[in-house]
């Protein structure tokens, strides 16, 4: 299981990352948030401080779970209660406080695996009012006709097609396709934007002002 460790006490993060590794999982340790941020996409499970020293854990768990629904399990010594009930409000799948039991933490990620399921749509194809995609030969045809579209178009058309009719983020979508939703202030996804909308003819992508987009089922 692929295993991403945001822990900012060194010592503390080698002891988990070495006992996580002798049981099997492949593990990566980074020490501040934006390293999460950056890498969330690598891992199937992350365990998250909340003491870490750039960006606090609950503020990087608020960004993530906008753009990704990866097991996230707070570890940490924050024991009281407002924090905890923040952190399963804003989406940690569990919290435990240090110290932890090994038996203990390896139960809770193999429960929290078990209960993910990542929401998407059909993976093979879209059609509704006259705009279809093919995933699998990057596609797009309107009213029977293929439209030509850059590779960044396309990629930009399936974010939203694979949640065709809800709001997207703008965060969402520059994470799925360049990596970094959090660090690039590149206007770019208004660019690709712009120019899809041309391409396709329909007013079938809504702006949600100050959120993102939707595409119309």
């Amino acid at each position: 299981m692929r295993t991403l460790i945001a822990e900012d006490d060194e010592p503390v993060g080698r002891a988990l990352r070495d006992v996580l590794s002798a049981n099997g999982y492949a593990v990566t340790l980074v020490h501040r948030g934006a390293d999460v941020l950056l890498r969330h996409a690598e891992a199937q499970v992350i365990l998250l401080d909340l003491g870490l020293p750039d960006i606090d854990g609950l503020e990087v768990l608020r960004k993530l779970r906008r753009v990704d629904d990866v097991v996230v399990i707070v570890l940490t010594c924050r024991d009281d209660e407002r924090s905890v009930v923040l952190a399963l409000r804003l989406g940690a799948d569990d919290y435990l406080v240090k110290p932890v039991r090994l038996a203990e933490l390896l139960a809770r990620m193999e429960a929290s695996v078990r209960r993910y399921r990542h929401a998407e749509l059909d993976g093979t194809g879209y059609s509704a009012g006259g705009l279809q995609i093919d995933f699998g030969l990057r596609q797009v045809t309107v009213d029977g006709s293929v439209i030509h579209l850059t590779p960044t178009e396309f990629d930009v058309l399936a974010v939203l097609a694979r949640r065709a009719g809800t709001a997207v983020s703008r965060e969402v979508i520059q994470d799925e396709i360049w990596g970094d939703a959090f660090l690039t202030k590149s206007n770019a996804l208004d660019v690709h934007l712009h120019q899809l909308r041309m391409k396709l003819g329909k007013p079938v992508i809504t702006t949600i002002r100050g959120f993102g987009y939707r595409l119309e089922p």
